[in-house]
């Protein structure tokens, strides 16, 4: 199906981060937009209001008469509903045109310029500050992110005059591969999703793989150092970048008083005091790659620099709840080894003389499995660690593999706790932090704005 065919479009999963972004995009070019979620949210909530018809029941009487013409109507699912939903079988079973939504954002890469972002981690951040440099400037795109951008309140920018589309491509079952980008950046290239690939041969192969799909006059961005080796087509260019070194880098990189500034030195134009809205040293490698495909797009000097100094950020990555001189309290998504080393290292960099706390919900039972020396690791870089229980996700246990996998393999020195999710709050309340970090990507984050409440009464 073509995007101009498409009368009325229907999601079975409709209140996902990434489902609905799409929702918003087909929402905006004014076609019928429905679909099924299992639960409310603020989310599905938010999206009834601007328009889009949402039930909540599994019952295909539910679906709208608009959603029911093969001819007219693309029905998008996640992965995550069952084979057997009811919605789903019928829309099969009458041969209606049913994507994944990866398969969509494909589309939209056909009928747009795509500008993606891949990546282990970093993509979420790195994408949505493209967005707004892009979306601030006189070039403007519409995006796709990952996560909800502070700047917009939301995981969707329209525009409806650009022709730039701005995408995080994700790599989890390949779908990254569904994608047609104009440009991309590759920011890490971190064997994860062992459950699906296998082998980290058969990971960074799909990387090889996703970096042939970029079309000819376009370009590839890819941080130095990375395993995977590159496969582009004849007539895309490749830059590489990093914070300190490659085509695109940071120079004279000032860190003090809570601000971060520096020069962005680039083959088209090196662009002095670029000032970070959201000053997190790990951002200043996110920024370049930022700048990087933006200023390859079209972006003018003062619009980068403008673009840089208004990024507010992403909830749930380094997002900042409380920061005064005597307590500061922040949620950060990070649930891959490196990213927890990245985020380890960017605190440490900003609070060298404070004790750090980590509150650490692990993610998945198989990536404790593969990974829980290297969390370890990771999480001895701070002076305390409370561990609680791993969040399943799409998974049943694994024999002899939770969290005191981690809890043993912590360097001597680093005080430890193992906690229920529930008797984190009590916890806050009955002991004092400096600096404290909720780390991962599973529902601990649910208890932040109780632990904020907590630290707020305790601190004020």
């Amino acid at each position: 199906m073509e995007l101009n065919d498409i009368k009325a479009v229907y999601f079975i999963g409709a209140g996902g981060i990434g489902m609905s972004a799409i929702a918003r995009y087909f929402l905006h070019r004014g076609v019928v937009v429905a679909g099924y979620d299992k639960t409310p949210s603020a989310l599905t909530e938010q999206l009834e209001k601007e328009g889009m018809l949402i039930h909540y029941e599994e019952n295909v009487d539910e679906i709208p008469h608009a959603c029911r013409n093969r001819e007219s109507t693309l029905v998008v699912y996640t992965p995550a509903i069952p084979a057997e939903h009811k919605e789903l079988a019928l829309y099969r079973e009458k041969g209606f045109d049913v994507e994944k939504r990866a398969q969509v954002l494909g589309m939209l890469t056909r009928a747009h310029k795509g500008l993606c972002v891949a990546g282990t981690h970093g993509k979420t951040t790195t994408s949505t500050m493209c967005a707004h440099i892009m979306h601030q400037s006189h070039v403007d795109c519409n995006a796709f992110l990952g996560g909800i951008s502070k700047n917009y309140a939301s995981n969707y920018i329209l525009s409806k005059e650009s022709d730039f589309v701005v995408i995080e491509a994700d790599e989890f079952d390949r779908s990254f591969h569904w994608l047609r980008p104009w440009m991309s950046v590759i920011t890490s290239t971190d064997p994860d999703h062992l459950d699906i690939y296998g082998t980290k041969e058969a990971y960074l192969e799909s990387f090889t793989k996703y970096s042939s799909l970029i079309q000819p006059g376009g370009a590839l961005i890819i941080h130095t150092g990375l395993e995977m080796h590159p496969a582009v087509q004849d007539g895309v260019k490749t830059y590489t970048y990093s914070r300190d070194g490659g085509d695109f880098h940071a120079e004279n990189v000032v860190i003090e008083n809570g601000e971060i500034t520096f020069d962005f030195v680039s083959p088209v134009e090196t662009v002095p005091g670029i000032h970070l809205g959201q000053p997190v040293p790990i951002n200043i490698e996110n920024a370049v790659a930022a700048m990087a495909m933006a200023q390859l797009n079209g972006c003018t000097a003062e619009e980068l620099k403008y673009g840089m100094r208004t990024y507010r950020g992403v909830e749930r990555r380094f997002d900042f709840k409380i920061k005064t001189d005597r307590l500061v309290f922040l949620s950060d998504y990070a649930h891959h080894p490196k990213e927890i080393r990245q985020s380890a290292m960017s605190i440490r960099e900003l609070y060298k003389d404070k004790k750090i706390t980590a509150i650490f919900q692990p993610h998945l039972y198989s990536r404790t499995r593969d990974f829980y020396k290297d969390f370890a690791e990771s999480l001895s870089l701070l002076d305390e660690v409370l561990l609680c229980d791993i969040y399943p996700a799409r998974e049943e246990p694994i024999p002899g593999v939770t969290s005191r996998l981690i809890y043993d393999n912590l360097a001597p020195g680093v005080a430890k706790v193992m906690l229920h999710k529930e008797d984190v709050p009590e916890y806050v309340r009955e002991h004092d932090f400096e600096v404290l970090i909720v780390l991962g990507a599973g529902d601990l984050d649910n208890y932040v704005p109780q632990i904020e409440k907590i630290l707020l009464s305790k601190y004020e």
